[in-house]
């Protein structure tokens, strides 16, 4: 069985929505388990068939130990003005500014956006997703911090629309 990691990261996701402190998802050839509620997620996969489609799969066990996940971040202050539209995260990933490391950043506070451009990349499984600006107007806040882990749903930058 070929392991769909777009699935697995919405369903994380979903799970990290809820209250419920203990998951566990099992077949012939995968395993997930999710714990929360120590203040440190263990989640631990096993599967027993690689990434490819699965008409190749080829047998490759792999076994993650638990893997310490930070605290959440409290959540950023209310907006100065209501009017604003927040950028939020789609995904629990790292955030970044900036293609590359020695690239200028997407935006800045005060810049102008329009619907559609990249206002940021969140890194998430090793693929790079450009989140866009789904307003026009002025980049009034940035919130999060260039390297920062962020979860799903949370606000990224906010907008003034013009």
């Amino acid at each position: 069985m070929a392991i769909d990691f777009q699935q697995v990261r919405e369903l994380l996701a979903a799970i990290a929505q809820t209250d419920v402190t203990e998951f566990s998802l099992k077949s012939d050839d995968f395993e997930l388990t999710v714990k929360k509620g120590s203040g440190v997620a263990q989640p631990m996969i096993v599967a027993d068939a690689t990434v490819t489609p699965m008409s190749m799969a080829v047998p490759n066990p792999i076994a993650s130990p638990p893997v310490a996940i930070p605290e959440p971040t409290p959540p950023p202050t209310a907006p100065t003005n209501t009017n604003w539209v927040e950028v939020t995260s789609p995904m629990v990933g790292t955030f970044y500014r900036a293609p590359a490391p020695d690239e200028p950043p997407f935006v800045a506070i005060g810049d102008t956006v329009t619907p559609s451009q990249t206002v940021c990349i969140i890194e998430a499984m090793k693929l790079m997703n450009e989140i866009e600006a789904e307003a026009t107007g002025k980049v009034m806040e940035i919130l999060v911090e260039n390297g920062e882990s962020v979860e799903f749903g949370q606000p990224l930058m906010r907008i003034e629309p013009s």
